[in-house]
């Protein structure tokens, strides 16, 4: 019985540390501006960032994920440096103002013509109220 107990507790505090951790990294994650990503795509590849700004386009449901491409304002359009590409399980509408939470990555190819040089992958989508 204490076996049982002492691993009952283990699998209890390594979740509980998990979730600590991974709400420490959202807390932790570095705010940028569409344009300072686009900027910085380089150095932040692979890390947490944040980034808050309006919905302009969803694609639901591709690829197992769901598509929403951000505007906050930063950027030219003509440097291509004013949307991101955000993938999620999470989605919003059309016009919501979100924060989204996730790893920079650069250069993704999913075939078929579908490059992205910049997209802030397995986001957490935040919708403000």
């Amino acid at each position: 019985m204490r076996h049982i107990t002492t691993t009952l507790f283990a699998a209890v505090l390594a979740t509980g540390l998990t979730f600590a951790a991974t709400t420490l990294a959202a807390e932790e994650a570095a705010k940028q501006t569409v344009a300072g990503l686009h900027d910085a795509r380089a150095t932040l590849a692979g890390q947490q960032v944040q980034v808050a700004g309006k919905v302009v386009k969803v694609n639901n449901g591709i690829m197992g994920r769901n598509f929403l491409h951000v505007q906050d304002g930063s950027g030219d359009k003509e440097k291509e440096n004013y949307d991101i590409t955000i993938t999620s399980q999470d989605t919003a509408q059309v016009g919501d103002q979100v924060t989204a939470t996730g790893r920079v990555a650069v250069d993704v190819d999913f075939g078929y013509g579908y490059v992205y040089p910049l997209l802030l992958e397995e986001a957490s989508i935040a919708v403000a109220k």
